[in-house]
């Protein structure tokens, strides 16, 4: 039975999890709290890929007063062989009293680590808190079941739904706490990714400011055919790693590529994000533009939007919009938004959610 310690005590967990956000790629981030006698004796959480799981960095904190402790991890405890022993091994070996967590493993090859502990005479309690947990690890639930990256949609937006005027102006639609914000989704992000035509008339840096993070993203470009060179471009910096895709390498691809950025041909836009997501960047921040933001949603790659709605109006009909093309023909072939969180940003209204697509 679940107690109202057991949400307290998650909850610490799951703010332990957060710590693992930018460095686990392209493991889950997991949080653990040990438990005894109604204080804890030890804590953790997966710092690295190769290094120590959440539950195994506090049993050792926790050392002996683990035995007949309850243990809160925010995953259910992997139950096979992998760059790490079995979770389930070490927590049998410590000998703890009952294991509370939060998400179930959707990894087929790591799953079962609960009913391992069960068999051994564990009590244990699934669960407790999943909807918090299972958003944390969104990208890597995302992953498992599709092979495909967790794209994040960005844009700022006007009210009439512009990310810039005819002429191609969009600085600065929105306020800078917006900006500071986005700068925060850009250092949990794994990659940030933009079109040929953002990264030709913008010339963005693409790296994180303004707020504290643990590591750059890496910068990705989607585009036909690689833009002309431009010796000193903000992403020749080396302030962050940098990747070109193309559909064929040419000698303009080639320049780039001697200049220090990476170069990958690649077709398709299925294709690139697969191809990501086989490198370990599995949480993108898609940043546009608008004809990137549309190909996106029409090929259902995108899994939620993040828009930075300013109180201006652009007008006109050759302003970019966030959806380029025809759109839908029908307000029932509308996508829609669900779990949408509103909240103010200076003078900027932000809506967050995750799309849904028709059937």
């Amino acid at each position: 039975m679940v107690g109202g310690s057991d949400f307290h005590w998650m909850r610490k967990a799951l703010r332990l999890a957060r710590k693992g956000i930018g460095t686990t790629h392209p493991n889950p981030r997991v949080g653990a709290v040990i438990v005894r006698d109604g204080r804890m004796v030890g804590r953790g959480w997966h710092a690295a890929p190769g290094g120590p799981h959440a539950e195994v960095a506090a049993l050792r904190e926790a050392g002996c007063a683990a035995q007949g402790a309850t243990v809160y991890v925010t995953l259910e405890p992997c139950a096979a062989q992998g760059r790490t022993p079995p979770c389930t091994e070490a927590l049998l070996a410590a000998g703890v009293h009952r294991v509370v967590y939060a998400s179930t493993d959707p990894n087929p090859r790591m799953a079962g680590g609960a009913a391992r502990l069960r068999q051994a005479g564990v009590e244990v309690q699934g669960g407790v808190l999943a909807e918090q947990a299972d958003r944390l690890n969104a990208p890597f639930f995302h992953y498992v079941r599709t092979g495909l990256p967790y794209v994040r949609a960005k844009a700022a937006i006007s009210l009439d739904g512009k990310l810039a005027t005819h002429t191609g102006d969009s600085r600065w639609i929105s306020s800078s706490a917006s900006r500071k914000h986005a700068h925060r989704l850009r250092a949990e992000a794994d990659a940030v990714v933009i079109g040929a035509g953002t990264f030709v008339h913008d010339q963005p840096a693409l790296t994180v400011r303004h707020v504290a993070a643990c590591r750059q993203p890496l910068r990705v470009v989607i585009a036909h055919h690689a833009p002309a060179f431009r010796a000193g471009d903000a992403l020749l910096d080396g302030a962050a790693p940098s990747r070109m895709y193309v559909q064929r390498m040419d000698e303009m691809a080639e320049r780039w590529q001697r200049a220090g950025m990476e170069v990958v041909q690649c077709a398709g836009l299925d294709a690139i994000m697969r191809n990501l997501a086989k490198d370990g960047y599995l949480d993108l921040l898609l940043e546009g533009g608008g004809r990137l933001h549309a190909q996106c949603l029409e090929q259902r790659l995108t899994q939620e939007l993040v828009l930075y709605q300013a109180p201006i109006l652009i007008g006109g009909e050759r302003a970019v919009g966030l959806w380029h093309g025809r759109g839908v023909d029908r307000i029932d072939q509308a996508l829609r938004l669900s779990d949408v969180e509103y909240r103010r940003l200076g003078s900027d209204q932000l809506i967050r959610g995750r799309v849904v697509y028709p059937d």
